[in-house]
């Protein structure tokens, strides 16, 4: 018969362990600046073989994007037609990413003075 202190390590345990992976599985899930970039350099976005880097290197020109309030469908129009990829769905953990990269840029980089382009 067991103890009821070693009934209690084990469901401590088991407690912890299933907390453990649903912490990883939510960080895995979750919307960040650096999936963003991820993203925002990754040419498999769309089918041309290009990234939105090739038009915007490092964001050069989209520091005040963020301030854009239908941001989201900025960028699908750049995946859409510059990229020729699959528009991402609004409030997936990939768009949510990329415009966390995007408003990041204003914060990281002084203003050129120069206009964001339109488009890719």
């Amino acid at each position: 018969m067991r103890s009821f202190g070693m009934v209690v390590m084990a469901a401590c345990t088991v407690f912890l362990a299933v907390l453990t992976v649903g912490v990883v599985f939510a960080m895995q899930h979750e919307a960040t600046a650096e999936k963003g970039k991820v993203l925002f350099n990754d040419p498999k976005l769309g089918t041309t073989g290009r990234s939105c880097n090739d038009c915007h290197k490092d964001g050069t020109g989209l520091e005040k994007s963020g301030e854009k309030k239908d941001l989201d469908e900025i960028v699908n129009s750049c995946i859409t037609k510059g990229l020729k990829g699959k528009a991402l769905k609004p409030r997936s953990v990939e768009m949510q990413s990329v415009i966390l990269y995007l408003k990041g840029l204003g914060k990281e980089k002084p203003s050129t003075g120069r206009k964001a382009p339109v488009g890719c």
